[in-house]
């Protein structure tokens, strides 16, 4: 089975049975009584079985009606507050629809992935919305393979063959930058996360673009690289920027949990926000108003975000080959607070 006719249709035990040149009864077998199967015969239907991304349906024939009624929502972490809300809008699409939603996570991990994508199409779920996370390339093309309806939120126009719902976050970056530089700061810190994320390059350029246009040197921004976007991690950041030599007036971060983590760290080293150093973050979570210093920071609409790519989705999956896909992008919006609001002390 070619992989053009795989994205056509969910891949059965017909297409695997094929492929692999023996009965649908031996199929069945491998998968219910592997001991009545010879070794090498086995070998050989479970390595097609895993080389097509067959996954198993039997119960869920039982529960299709019931399945259809679901979308499903693949996000990398709910830990972070920003999927979270991004999921309580597709909710929010599903009730406008009658349709219930399930919730997936653990997309930063491969075999945790895979175990989700196969309770997925297991269960012959309507659709699902992905999250640009670290892993939506895979997801992606697996969801292509098994026929599953399909909307990416958070990244626009990088699928063609879905739709997708970004933000601009080249302008985001931008905002938080210039807002910095407008405050009298010429020594900038950019606190940036997994670079093959395009969220955290896209934010990175916007950055540049402010300080450029601001008449600064390109190291008037300095990057320092974390592997996660946690609170953990801004903690150790904050550790390293406290260990610099000529330590930046401000920082600005690629989300609001590194700037909390960064926080942390300079109120166990007696510094102050912002007076010794401002802080720009970037989603504005719920913790970014109530933190002790009120955190300024670049709000994404997670929650719009989430509703309007749970709305395609239902569009999608309901006009079929008549529908077009979309590539719709939204705005950020800086939200300034006191963590920005002093002037720099050098």
């Amino acid at each position: 089975m070619d992989t053009e006719d795989a994205a056509l249709r969910r891949v059965g035990m017909k297409d695997v049975a094929r492929e692999a040149d023996v009965s649908l009864g031996t199929v069945s077998n491998v998968l219910n009584r592997p001991e009545l199967v010879a070794e090498p015969t086995r070998t050989r239907v479970l390595a097609v079985i895993k080389a097509l991304g067959y996954v198993r349906t039997e119960g869920a024939r039982q529960l299709h009606g019931w399945a259809a009624r679901f979308l499903a929502v693949v996000v990398p972490d709910l830990a972070d507050p920003f999927f979270t809300a991004l999921a309580t809008g597709v909710g929010q699409a599903a009730r406008e629809a009658d349709l219930g939603v399930m919730v997936c996570t653990g997309t930063r991990d491969p075999e945790e992935e895979t175990r989700q994508l196969s309770l997925i199409t297991a269960h012959r779920i309507r659709g699902a919305v992905l999250t640009s996370g670290e892993a939506v390339g895979r997801t992606v093309a697996a969801f292509k393979r098994h026929a599953v309806p399909f909307v990416v939120a958070d990244q626009y126009g990088s699928h063609p063959a879905a739709c997708s719902v970004g933000i601009d976050d080249v302008a985001g970056g931008h905002a938080a930058v210039r807002h910095l530089i407008d405050q009298g700061h010429s020594s900038i810190a950019y606190v940036s996360g997994p670079d093959h994320l395009p969220q955290v390059r896209d934010r990175r350029q916007g950055a540049l673009d402010a300080v450029t246009e601001a008449g600064l040197r390109p190291t008037a921004l300095r990057e320092l690289t974390c592997t996660d976007l946690t609170v953990g991690a801004g903690k150790d950041a904050g550790h390293r920027i406290l260990g610099l030599p000529h330590r930046p007036s401000a920082v600005f971060c690629a989300n609001d949990l590194l700037a909390l983590g960064i926080m942390q760290a300079l109120y166990e080293a007696r510094l102050r926000v912002p007076d010794d150093i401002a802080m720009v973050g970037y989603d504005d979570i719920g913790f970014a108003a109530s933190a002790v210093v009120p955190l300024t920071s670049v709000r994404r609409p997670a929650v719009a975000l989430g509703r309007q790519a749970g709305r395609l989705l239902i569009q999608d999956t309901t006009h079929g080959t008549s529908h077009e896909h979309s590539h719709l992008v939204m705005q950020p919006e800086l939200v300034v607070r006191r963590s920005t609001m002093a002037a720099p002390t050098r």
